[in-house]
């Protein structure tokens, strides 16, 4: 019994092609997992939650702000533990988790059984199977084509998140959303399975070098010098870099303006007098749309400095953001919604990018996980931020003028990044 499970968990696939992609395909697979609880998908549901709850946005709002800094708080902590033991057996937990966790909390009755489940699924769903534990992944396989590798594990992040804005929208149209929670959770407990059998910590463990270069006798020794001895960089020496902490304050303010924004399109769209569906329409397309761009972005900053590429996306963001106040929600408000979207998904992983040039496979997650609590309290500042603000001013302008000053505070935040140390 014993020699069957060593053969079982030693068993791998071998492709023709780079194992690498065959590991972005499962982490793909861990997306659509954790993006069942995912921000952008609570929010387009929020509203059906807190009818049937007989709560308003700002209570939803709350267990989006809070459930997000939760995953932020274990970020330093997993990023840790990835670097040093690898992805297979934290991925499956959390996989397994999120799946008896969204069954849960398709059961609860009280404002702190919501709270509580949905904390918890946070806690472990995006830092293990959504952002960091995948990121660091593409970084340990990948050099040359690092951040395309990266940008599909944030395309997987967003087509997850599509579909599960379909699949939990039409689940509760037709049932309620109790049923479309417990639905997915029953999905994600089998599809742990393949995630565990595939995934692997480094391409050394299929026989391969960074980028698909095969290990042949001494060559693993002799082979590529450079990515087999990066540096390993301690805490101390991250945070006293310069560099890490413009990326860490840009990346903070142009979350934190574009999750104040995210989160409330579709009550934009719906107060304007469109229906529920098709709001939620508009947000899906724009995110599978901004999902196919996000790889493109990550070749171009293979190809050219990812500050320039960074700085060219947040100034593309400002015209569409200042044009929500000027559009007619009803009318013009679902390809603005489009355009803004397809836009903006980019802006999540511009700072994983930027931390990815300069802390190589034996640091990434570790400098990623520290970055961690500053990402998620700006993903969680932003929803709660946006709500209050809409509710106390009754109206949308004010957010999207925050907005835009964030983006411009971000563009002078990366453009303090010396392009000496910083490619």
């Amino acid at each position: 019994m014993k020699s069957i499970a060593q053969a079982v968990y030693r068993w791998h696939p071998e492709p023709p092609f780079f194992y690498g992609w065959v590991v972005l395909g499962a982490a793909g697979v861990g997306a659509f997992i954790a993006t069942s609880v995912a921000q952008t998908v609570f929010g387009g549901v929020q509203d059906l939650i807190a009818g049937d709850m007989s709560w308003d946005r700002k209570t939803i709002a709350l267990a989006a702000t809070f459930g997000t800094w939760s995953s932020g708080l274990t970020m330093p902590f997993i990023g840790k533990m990835v670097d040093r033991f690898g992805p297979r057996w934290m991925m499956l937990l959390a996989a397994l988790l999120v799946g008896f966790g969204s069954i849960y909390l398709a059961g609860a009755q009280t404002i702190w059984q919501f709270f509580f489940a949905y904390l918890v699924v946070r806690s472990v769903a995006g830092p293990n199977l959504q952002n960091l534990v995948p990121r660091t992944i593409a970084v340990n396989f990948f050099t040359k084509r690092r951040n395309l590798a990266m940008g599909i594990t944030s395309l997987n992040r967003i087509v997850g998140e599509s579909a599960n804005i379909q699949i939990i929208t039409a689940l509760s149209s037709a049932f309620s959303w109790r049923t479309a929670y417990r639905t997915l959770g029953f999905i994600a407990v089998p599809l742990a399975l393949p995630i565990f059998l595939l995934v692997r910590h480094r391409p050394e463990e299929v026989g391969q070098f960074p980028d698909g270069e095969n290990i042949q006798g001494d060559d693993y020794n002799s082979s590529t010098p450079s990515l087999l001895n990066e540096p390993k960089w301690t805490v101390k020496e991250i945070i006293s870099l310069p560099p890490f902490w413009f990326i860490l304050m840009g990346e903070f303010v142009a979350v934190t303006a574009t999750s104040m924004v995210i989160f409330q399109v579709v009550p934009f769209l719906t107060d304007g007098g469109m229906s529920h569906s098709a709001a939620a329409g508009a947000l899906t397309l724009g995110n599978l749309l901004g999902g196919i761009s996000v790889p493109i972005w990550g070749w171009l900053t293979d190809r050219f400095t990812t500050k320039r590429i960074a700085v060219i996306i947040i100034a593309s963001s400002i015209a569409p953001t200042l044009l929500f106040m000027t559009v007619n929600s009803g009318t013009l408000g679902f390809p603005l919604v489009v355009i803004w979207t397809t836009i903006t998904c980019v802006v999540f992983v511009l700072g994983s990018m930027m931390l990815g040039t300069v802390f190589g496979r034996n640091s990434f997650g570790t400098a990623t996980g520290i970055t961690g609590p500053s990402r998620t309290a700006a993903m969680g500042l932003g929803p709660t931020v946006g709500a209050y603000a809409v509710t106390w001013t009754e109206s949308y302008d004010p957010i999207f003028v925050a907005a835009t000053a964030g983006y411009l505070l971000a563009i002078a935040l990366y453009l303090s990044v010396r392009s000496e140390t910083f490619q």
